[in-house]
């Protein structure tokens, strides 16, 4: 599966577990370490738990493996890298602090509308 089809397929499972502010950023030609950043929030930890959990579970039975996983512990910045695609999922809070769209602001964004499936 192409990096593209990777994140298209996150922001599919990120879609039915309510992600909120889903964001699609290309950034292969400003990175030598990914091609795509996804980047979403969850209203809760349980709902940020809940979109990593999905997500994993859901592309290992496709023989997609995350490289690492980041901030299951504390549940308020979830990173899931699987190389060519990184998966950012935020609380409100972290989001805003981090600040990774403003940070990679010269990269191609696809804003994911709420009522896209």
């Amino acid at each position: 599966m192409s990096a593209d089809q990777i994140a298209k397929r996150i922001i599919q499972l990120a879609r039915e577990k309510k992600a909120r502010q889903i964001v699609r950023m290309d950034i292969h030609e400003l990175s030598g370490f990914a091609d795509y950043f996804v980047i979403m929030s969850g209203d809760s930890s349980i709902q940020i738990k809940a979109l990593a959990d999905h997500i994993e579970d859901e592309l290992r039975r496709e023989a997609i493996y995350p490289f690492s996983k980041e901030g299951y512990e504390h549940l308020r910045w979830v990173l899931l890298d699987y190389i060519d695609v990184v998966v950012h999922i935020f609380n409100n809070e972290s989001r805003e602090f981090y600040g990774i769209e403003r940070l990679w602001a010269d990269a191609k964004m696809d804003f994911i509308s709420e009522e896209e499936a």
